[in-house]
């Protein structure tokens, strides 16, 4: 398998997974308090993306390819990988909601909004290094698949970039100190993909592309039952959290079928 001409898009999707922690940084800059409605449907959507790709094409690719033992394998070590990092994390620091702090009027600095904002940024740092690598290898495998991957990602990295900022411009009034840590935990998508790539290259082969695939499957499967889902019905619009995963799935079946 020729994967060498796909390293370069494959990081570039990647960083701009990543980097869409930005976008809710700057989000936050212009409305006081997003639309909980627009964040339920998009985490759905993202959702229902992850959850369809995984089971429809990253697991059967798996299972074709090394056989049904080794994919299994694969699958549910992504799962208890995934699952360790957001265990090690304190409930209380981990990036499963955002929930914006009460303004003070005229408080500049607040250590506990600042820690909280500092935290979650290291939260979302750690729990974006296995979505690198989940991005990166999915578009090193099939660059168009690794594209919508990368889409459902930078749709709920939003509202942590939301989470990261709110809280640090809060606590200093500073806009810019707010959008550099959303940057820096963003950064941490393309800088696990490079570094789990290159703990890989050495080993490249088909079989071992095709059992990343079904760890990246059992990755996608955790964050979005654990993270996603939880995370847009905890806002109330229950029918339009179902609507987005409808609609995700749909979509993504669709995007396979022209592939």
């Amino acid at each position: 398998m020729d994967i060498t001409g796909s390293i370069g898009m494959a990081l570039v999707l990647t960083c701009l997974a990543g980097l869409a922690t930005g976008i809710g940084s700057a989000i936050a800059y212009f409305i006081k308090k997003p639309k909980m409605i627009y964040l339920s449907f998009s985490l759905g959507f993202s959702a229902g993306v992850m959850i369809y790709v995984s089971f429809v094409e990253l697991l059967p690719n798996a299972l074709e390819n090394v056989g049904e033992v080794l994919a299994v394998t694969a699958f549910f070590i992504g799962i208890i990988f995934i699952g360790i990092i957001d265990m090690l994390i304190p409930e209380a620091k981990n990036p499963h909601h955002f929930k914006a702090p009460s303004n003070k009027v005229g408080i500049k600095k607040d250590a506990v909004l600042l820690r909280t904002g500092l935290f979650t940024a290291l939260a979302i740092g750690i729990h974006n290094f296995p979505e690198g690598l989940a991005t990166f290898g999915t578009a090193l495998v099939d660059i168009k698949l690794g594209a919508m991957i990368a889409l459902a990602i930078a749709i709920h990295n939003i509202p942590e970039g939301i989470s990261v900022s709110v809280p640090i411009f809060y606590a200093t009034g500073d806009k810019n100190k707010a959008f550099i840590y959303s940057f820096l935990s963003g950064i941490a998508e393309p800088i696990g993909a490079i570094i789990g790539f290159l703990i890989l290259l050495p080993f490249l082969s088909v079989g071992l592309l095709a059992s990343l695939m079904a760890f990246v499957a059992g990755i996608m499967v955790y964050i979005s039952l654990d993270e996603l889902l939880p995370m847009a019905h905890r806002y109330g619009h229950n029918h339009t959290v179902i609507i987005g995963i409808v609609l995700g799935m749909f979509i993504m079946a669709l995007s396979l079928l022209m592939l």
